[in-house]
């Protein structure tokens, strides 16, 4: 068999790579190492700062700044060094103290040396860089493609509120509805959960080896570590946990996952609707030049991107439901369970996105067929028996009518058949009520049967 060389095994660094690039800037291993460096360098600069250990180094604002350089010009030069260094190290974490010392010393400052990852165990860095690029890749990655596509489906919401469609329950014909209240529908439920995800904690913890200040206070007994390790914390963007065992216990993270999972579900269930309202010819799909919808029927434009999101909403969530179960047991003080699962957290919200990105591009690509919606509600006037028999209860309620049992009555007329708009006339001109109850449910027809549809997609509408 021919070698095909360095090939990517994931079609997230494949074929979909450009769509999930971004992504890539937090959460590849490149990603995290930046993170670590900057979550290392901070340190070093806080401890100096605040003089914890009575060392009396100074930094100034141009030291620190050429500190944090070493983060902001992070390379690929850099990732490589990274990367011979760690294979001579065996441990990653290492490898970065390693790295800034390094630099340290090009800086001339090797009076700062043992400030390198002081009083760190390895979790203590990688529980705060994993915080930091999973709130930055969410922040400013994930979230801005998921807000697009609310904001897609906000705007058809808005644009068909009028447009009148027979509703189906239990895939059988119902109260008539909007094809705007529909979406809109849509628009407050994955709305409810992107409030809960932009509201999200991210969690850091620093307290050495078993989540105990041991050390720090061994080598520095007056100084409140508590207190200081919770401003370092906070000054990174990130909220302290004063109580974990060596590892931060990840539920922050679960928490976070669940509501992303909940969030693709719910899209889920608008791309298999979507893909319904187009095999009813609800929705006619725009041809895209050049596209072919099947290598040998010439005709067919398949609905393919809400097919993919659905594959990767799927791939997604057992992505992220997995890691959301796995991180938040350890064994006793640590193990190295969530060390593994944690790499693939950039896999399940790729997958997300994929997914965004495909519904997003599918409903740009889809029309309103308005004379399929009318053709199915004209052939559709026993859907009014709802409202005749709510009529007569009410008018029997109110004494005008002595029929009995309304809803039998109209259960024999119309269930299992099909009926005509005169004849429904007649039947409802034959019934014992008021003549201005005959007369509103005469006018009545399936198009106009909307309640309260239209406007209800003012909730979401902005």
């Amino acid at each position: 068999m021919s070698n095909l060389g360095n090939q990517p095994l994931s079609p997230l660094d494949g074929r979909y790579q450009p769509v999930v690039f971004e992504l890539g800037q937090y959460l590849s291993e490149a990603g995290l190492n930046r993170a670590r460096l900057h979550v290392e360098i901070e340190w070093i600069l806080f401890l100096a700062k605040r003089d914890l250990l009575s060392s009396g180094a100074e930094v100034d604002s141009v030291f620190s700044k050429q500190l944090r350089d070493v983060v902001e010009n992070f390379s690929l030069e850099d990732v490589a060094e990274l990367a011979a260094t760690e294979a001579q190290t065996r441990h990653d974490v290492k490898a970065i103290e390693y790295f800034i010392r390094a630099r340290l010393t090009k800086l001339g400052r090797n009076d700062l040396l043992e400030l390198a990852h002081f009083a760190c165990t390895s979790e203590d860095i990688n529980n705060l860089s994993y915080a930091i690029t999973i709130r930055d890749a969410v922040t400013n990655v994930w979230l801005p493609k998921a807000e697009a596509l609310v904001e897609k489906i906000r705007s058809l919401a808005v644009e068909y509120k009028d447009a009148a469609m027979l509703a189906r329950t239990h895939g059988q014909p119902a109260t008539p509805t909007t094809m705007g209240k529909e979406l809109a529908v849509f628009v407050y439920r994955l709305e409810r959960q992107l409030t809960r995800i932009r509201n999200s904690e991210y969690l850091g913890k620093f307290s050495g080896a078993t989540g105990t200040w041991s050390a720090h206070l061994a080598a520095a007994p007056n100084v409140d570590w508590h207190a200081e390790s919770k401003s370092f914390v906070e000054s990174l963007g990130l909220k302290f946990n004063p109580l974990t065992t060596q590892i931060e216990s990840h539920d922050w993270q679960a928490e976070l996952y669940s509501g992303i999972t909940l969030f693709n579900r719910i899209l889920h269930n608008l791309c298999t609707d979507i893909w319904t309202y187009i095999s009813m010819n609800y929705f006619k799909q725009i041809p895209v030049v050049g596209a072919t919808g099947s290598s040998t029927m010439p005709h067919k434009i398949n609905p393919i991107r809400f097919e993919n999101a659905e594959s990767n909403l799927e791939l997604s969530n057992a992505i992220l439901d997995s890691l959301g179960a796995t991180l938040v047991t350890s064994r006793l003080q640590r193990d190295l369970t969530d060390s593994s699962a944690q790499r693939n957290i950039g896999l399940g919200l790729g997958h997300s996105m994929l997914a965004l990105d495909n519904a997003t591009r599918g409903l740009g690509e889809l029309e309103l067929s308005y004379p399929v919606l009318e053709a199915d509600l004209a052939e559709n006037w026993e859907v009014l028996a709802e409202a005749i028999q709510t009529v007569i209860r009410a008018e029997v309620a109110a004494g005008r009518s002595t029929i009995s049992d309304p809803y039998q009555l109209l259960k024999g007329l119309t269930r299992g058949k099909r009926i005509g708009g005169d004849e429904l006339a007649s039947f409802v001109n034959s019934l014992d009520i008021s003549e201005e109850a005959k007369e509103r449910l005469v006018l009545l027809k399936p198009k106009t049967y909307i309640g309260l549809a239209s406007a209800l997609v003012a909730i979401v509408s902005r």
